[in-house]
């Protein structure tokens, strides 16, 4: 027997934030870390899912260089810079991209970063093979990506605390993909950025990729649906 995979008797809280401003979003997920730091047996595990407006973040290691237009400029477009504690370079986020923020206790699951990081692409591969597309993993890059050529379609970055996580991933869905045109996508040069609504030439409702997010979620890391 595996005695690394836990039964399917774990619960998760699915929380809906809508379009929500970054800067809220985030101070809502730092107060639920807090409190959940302050007793971890008694915290209910979530998975928040929500949109942003026009926002760049910066992870912990994060490039500068790899905003290409100056504060003033992406203000006059009405995008926010936030720098964050999470994982990674730095990421867009705007209206038509699912935003996933789990809050788990690993210590429920697995205490494993890098399977916490390959579960979540997991999520998201299953979710995309129902639209017809292969979505893989390409060694060495976090992330979600349709192949030849390579094109990412997803983005992760997290921040573990005592194996609490927080941040987590965008599922480009109807995303403006002008707003990737201000950054260096993570980093990567030689990469293109797409999306759900580019690859099927038609707008997907985001409501019906949400459930099955939520419902690969539960698959993959074999928690009972409430």
């Amino acid at each position: 027997m595996d005695t690394t995979s836990a039964a399917k008797t774990k619960e998760v809280l699915i929380e809906d934030w809508g379009l929500i401003p970054y800067g809220e979003a985030w101070e809502r997920q730092k107060a639920y870390v807090k409190q959940a730091l302050h007793n971890l047996s008694e915290w209910q595990d979530r998975l928040i899912l929500c949109e942003h407006p026009p926002v760049i973040t910066l992870g912990r290691n994060a490039d500068q260089q790899n905003i290409l237009f100056s504060a003033a400029y992406l203000q006059k477009k009405g995008v926010e810079i936030y720098e964050v504690e999470r994982g990674g370079d730095v990421t867009y986020h705007g209206p038509g991209q699912i935003v996933g923020y789990p809050i788990l206790w690993l210590e429920r699951f697995r205490c494993d970063v890098s399977w916490y990081m390959r579960s979540l692409e997991e999520v998201l591969i299953r979710t995309l093979a129902d639209y017809g597309l292969k979505a893989e993993r390409i060694p060495g890059l976090t992330g979600v990506w349709l192949l030849n050529p390579p094109r990412k379609i997803a983005a992760l970055g997290v921040k573990l605390s005592r194996w609490l996580t927080m941040h987590g991933f965008a599922l480009n869905i109807n995303t403006d993909l002008t707003g990737f045109s201000y950054i260096v996508p993570c980093g990567i040069r030689d990469k293109a950025v797409t999306s759900l609504h580019l690859e099927l030439g038609q707008e997907v409702p985001l409501g019906e990729v949400k459930e099955k997010v939520i419902y690969y979620f539960h698959e993959v890391f074999e928690i009972e649906a409430n």
